[in-house]
C-alpha cells in the first residue's frame, strides 16, 4: 500500500524527470533528436519505476522495481556522458550531478532492503 509521506527518492527522481524534459526539448530545439528521445525515455523511466516501487507486492517486488530503476539511471548516465563529450551538444552539468545522488540513493535503499 502506498504511503503519501514525504519520500526522498521520489522527490529527486519526479525533479530529475522534469528537469530532463527541459533539457530534452533544449536538445529536439538544437535537431539532437535521436539522443533528446532516448535520454527523455530512460530519464523519465527512473522516477515511473521508483513510484512503482511504491506500491509493491513484497520486498522482492521492491527490490526488483528498484533495480529497474538503477538500469535506467545507468543508461541516462550513458546518454549524458555522450552529450558531454559530443560537441555541438548543449552541456548541463546539474543533470549529472543530480543523477549521481540519485544512483547513490538507490544504491542504499537496495543495499539495505536486501537485509
Amino acid at each position: 500500500m502506498r504511503n503519501d509521506q514525504p519520500n526522498l527518492i521520489v522527490d529527486l527522481t519526479l525533479q530529475f524527470a522534469l528537469n530532463i524534459i527541459d533539457y530534452c526539448e533544449l536538445l529536439e530545439s538544437n535537431k539532437k533528436y535521436v539522443i533528446a528521445r532516448q535520454l527523455l525515455k530512460s530519464g523519465t523511466s527512473i522516477g515511473a519505476n521508483v513510484r512503482e516501487a511504491q506500491n509493491a507486492e513484497s520486498k522482492a517486488d521492491f527490490i526488483h522495481k528498484l533495480k529497474i530503476a538503477a538500469k535506467e539511471a545507468d543508461e541516462t548516465e550513458y546518454w549524458l556522458i555522450l552529450c558531454e563529450k559530443s560537441k555541438n551538444y548543449p552541456l548541463n552539468d546539474n543533470l549529472t550531478t543530480e543523477l549521481k545522488s540519485i544512483i547513490k540513493v538507490l544504491s542504499k535503499i537496495i543495499s539495505s532492503s536486501k537485509k
